[in-house]
């Protein structure tokens, strides 16, 4: 068994990196035009992206070693300052608008996304609250249900869908593999519905994104543009892609390629290999991370990796699916390849905490 841990987390640690290479590789590429234009140098977003990466693995280390990580009290503490961190984004003066959402703290240069480690906290809280619980009366479920939707209605006061989006799906798989009965999981689709729908028809962007998405030559300048311009990426690549630094659409047809439709300049690049291998990598990377889940003695061990590592692989399935015109435009980014400092730095924590909780006890 220690020698199967040991393989597994291996493979986990090479797909990360494999993924976090191509994602510093082509932050430059698909960055680098849209950096001249905006801030006269090719390479802004490299160099702010090999400065975040430094910090990602500083972390990462420190997550992986730190035996505090595995203490419930650790986890209720930042649990809530989480929490109070969400609250503090809502305030004006402290939180930024960015892209029409107030999602962000800024200090000096640096900024935060609180909604991002806020996924992680409550993931790890709940774990420990469901692998400690000794019955499972409905106080126990409706508790349960007060620890996720907390979060998830600050978020949503944002507004950031796509976030609260993400944590919900995680967690809902964490009450699945704890045991969460069938009848449950029925209620819940049925109320997902129509809270859907609810949020759709209650902001009008959202309703136009699910419209460009039926049909986004109804709007080409407009909700549709982005699908649009994102699909002119991908369908001409072909097998190969058009080379390495010879993406088209990153000379502003994409708004801001290096973030949320960084896979599209992936694929106009490299083709359908590229492409496939991005996917392949984020398969080995589930694999490798579920294998250590099931081998866990301890039932938080299981809880805590299986749902960190399906929260990870169900953010890089919406974002595929929304850069290939599967899903509507959400503004989610792809786990260890798009720009961005707090995307990065809580993946890396997520795969740190996956490190930590996999040690042979």
């Amino acid at each position: 068994m220690p020698c199967l841990i040991q393989r597994e987390r291996l493979s986990l640690m090479i797909a990360t990196l494999f993924l976090t290479v191509i994602g510093i590789v082509f932050v430059y590429s698909a960055g680098s035009y849209w950096g001249k234009v905006h801030y006269g140098q090719t390479a802004p977003f490299l160099v702010k992206q090999l400065v975040f990466l430094g910090v990602a693995l500083l972390v990462f280390s420190f997550c992986g070693r730190y035996n505090g990580l595995q203490s419930e009290k650790t986890w209720t503490l930042l649990y809530w300052l989480s929490i109070l961190l969400l609250v503090a984004v809502l305030v004006p003066g402290i939180g930024v608008v960015r892209n029409g959402s107030q999602s962000w703290i800024a200090v000096g240069p640096l900024s935060l996304q609180p909604s991002e480690l806020t996924k992680i906290a409550t993931i790890v809280k709940l774990s420990f609250v469901l692998a400690n619980q000794k019955s499972t009366g409905p106080k126990i479920h409706w508790r349960h249900f007060l620890y996720l939707f907390i979060p998830v209605g600050l978020i949503m006061l944002q507004p950031d869908f796509g976030s609260a989006f993400i944590l919900i799906v995680s967690v809902f798989l964490l009450f699945f593999i704890a045991g969460y009965p069938i009848r449950f999981y029925v209620f819940l689709i049925i109320a997902g519905i129509l809270g859907l729908v609810g949020l759709i028809l209650s902001a009008p962007y959202r309703l136009k994104r699910i419209e460009a998405f039926v049909d986004p030559w109804s709007d080409p300048l407009g909700s549709g543009f982005q699908a649009i311009q994102s699909l002119l990426a991908i369908g001409p690549a072909g097998l190969y892609g058009f080379g390495f630094g010879n993406s088209r659409q990153k000379y502003l047809y994409l708004p801001e390629p290096q973030n949320d439709f960084i896979f599209s300049i992936i694929a106009e690049e490299m083709g359908f290999i590229g492409a496939v291998a991005i996917i392949l990598a984020f398969g080995v990377l589930l694999y490798a991370g579920f294998k250590l889940a099931f081998k866990s003695s301890l039932k938080v061990s299981l809880y805590c990796i299986a749902t960190l590592i399906g929260m990870i692989g169900f953010q890089a399935f919406l974002n595929i699916g929304v850069v290939s015109g599967l899903l509507p435009v959400t503004g989610v980014t792809l786990p260890f390849i798009s720009y961005g400092g707090t995307s990065l730095v809580v993946t890396w924590i997520a795969i740190g905490i996956v490190w930590n909780f996999s040690k042979e006890r």
